[in-house]
């Protein structure tokens, strides 16, 4: 397929994608003007992102990269996940540069990508959390720890930067961490996927991205592990393990990863023609946002029973 071709940076980058009815819009296309909407943009972009980054600096999630180097000692701070607090901001910092520089908040974001490579490790491997005493534990809790939820952000992130300031550093970064997973886990290596959702998003639009095969392959993989017996994740509806993912046909369990598990399916099943992957797409879509979404859209897990399966239920 001839490549449809966008200009400027783009979110997901359907532009090679066969089976993508749309092209991407470019961020630098679409103004607000006045109104609702320009108000909260300008908001994030001139207050938030930068109150943001003084959180992951004062609640130690930048410090814990800089620890993971070898820089500074002490012991690690937060919850295991909080890598991926800090590759959020590194994507939306990203995006919010692509359509309105900002030389003072590019210098925080250049700063946070340099703590972030620094701290890779020889193999590829990244994640703060499993480091020093803890590094042995590495890939021994993949229904808990989020060790690929946090390298789908990261992955993310690098994207975005590259996409929005054309620097490589974070996507060399990215792509070794992918090499990394998608050397650990495959076909024939060992069986696994993450207890949360989003490294198949993220390894797809690495694909995309880079054009490398491997990594759509991977998300492959990593989909077609949930529901397998015995299970990889638990076997429960709350991790949507319960069943093979071309047989979910009911949005239970925990919402976030619902819907990053709907969105993956749809991205492959774009770029591969997988229609099994493409019927469950659709499917979980009905039945969160048709039967299970409040007026406002909002579609959430059920607070009382997050992962039974009721045909119509409010969180």
């Amino acid at each position: 397929m001839k490549g449809r071709h966008v200009t400027g940076t783009v979110v997901l980058d359907s532009s090679l994608t066969p089976g993508a009815r749309l092209l991407p819009v470019a961020l630098q296309a679409v103004r607000f003007r006045g109104g609702f909407w320009e108000a909260r943009v300008d908001l994030v972009r001139q207050v938030t992102l930068r109150q943001q980054h003084d959180q992951l600096v004062a609640t130690g999630r930048i410090a814990n990269f800089h620890r993971a180097a070898g820089a500074i000692g002490g012991e690690f701070n937060g919850r295991y996940y909080n890598d991926s607090d800090v590759y959020k901001w590194v994507e939306a910092a990203s995006f919010s540069l692509a359509t309105h520089p900002d030389p003072e908040l590019e210098h925080r974001l250049e700063s946070v990508v340099s703590a972030i490579a620094s701290a890779q490790q020889p193999d590829g491997y990244l994640n703060t959390y499993f480091m020093f005493d803890l590094a042995a534990d590495r890939w021994a809790d993949l229904t808990n720890k989020h060790e690929m939820y946090c390298a789908g952000h990261l992955i993310q992130a690098a994207i975005a930067h590259h996409r929005a300031t054309g620097r490589r550093t974070l996507l060399d970064v990215s792509i070794r961490l992918a090499d990394h997973i998608c050397t650990t886990f495959g076909p024939t290596a060992r069986r696994g996927t993450d207890g949360h959702q989003e490294i198949e998003l993220a390894m797809v639009e690495l694909f995309r991205e880079t054009r490398d095969r491997r990594y759509l392959d991977e998300a492959v993989f990593l989909l077609e592990m949930r529901g397998q017996q015995p299970p990889v994740v638990g076997g429960s509806p709350y991790h949507q393990d319960h069943l093979p993912v071309r047989e979910q046909s009911e949005a239970v369990g925990h919402a976030v990863r619902l819907t990053y598990l709907a969105c993956a399916l749809a991205d492959v099943a774009m770029e591969t023609g997988d229609k099994g992957f493409g019927v469950a797409a659709h499917a979980l879509w009905a039945s969160a946002f048709e039967r299970k979404a409040y007026v406002t859209a909002e579609y959430r897990a059920p607070a009382d029973e997050p992962s039974r399966i009721s045909r119509f239920s409010l969180g």
